[in-house]
């Protein structure tokens, strides 16, 4: 059974670290499934931005960082929790 917090620094992680963890401890299959279905949703979102036109917009702001740092990390820890929430009920 995999248990995420049988750690006892668990709390000390960061959702980064936690998640790298818990891809190369968890079902390798499970892994990989949640991983292309993450793949696929930026696809979409990707190609979502095509259909409106929007792809440039994205690049501009993507390499000219438009975004609040602190948005950012929110955004991203909020994706590395999600991932590991998906691999870890499937892997109990």
């Amino acid at each position: 059974m995999f248990n995420l917090f049988d750690d006892d620094d668990y709390m000390n992680t960061t959702p980064k670290s936690n998640c790298v963890s818990v891809l190369k401890t968890a079902n390798q299959n499970v892994v990989e499934n949640e991983l292309e279905k993450l793949l696929a949703r930026l696809a979409l979102a990707e190609k979502m931005l095509e259909e409106k036109g929007l792809e440039e917009e994205y690049e501009r702001r993507l390499k000219s960082f438009e975004v609040s740092e602190e948005d950012y990390d929110e955004r991203v820890n909020s994706l590395f929790l999600e991932l590991v929430g998906n691999i870890v009920t499937q892997c109990e």
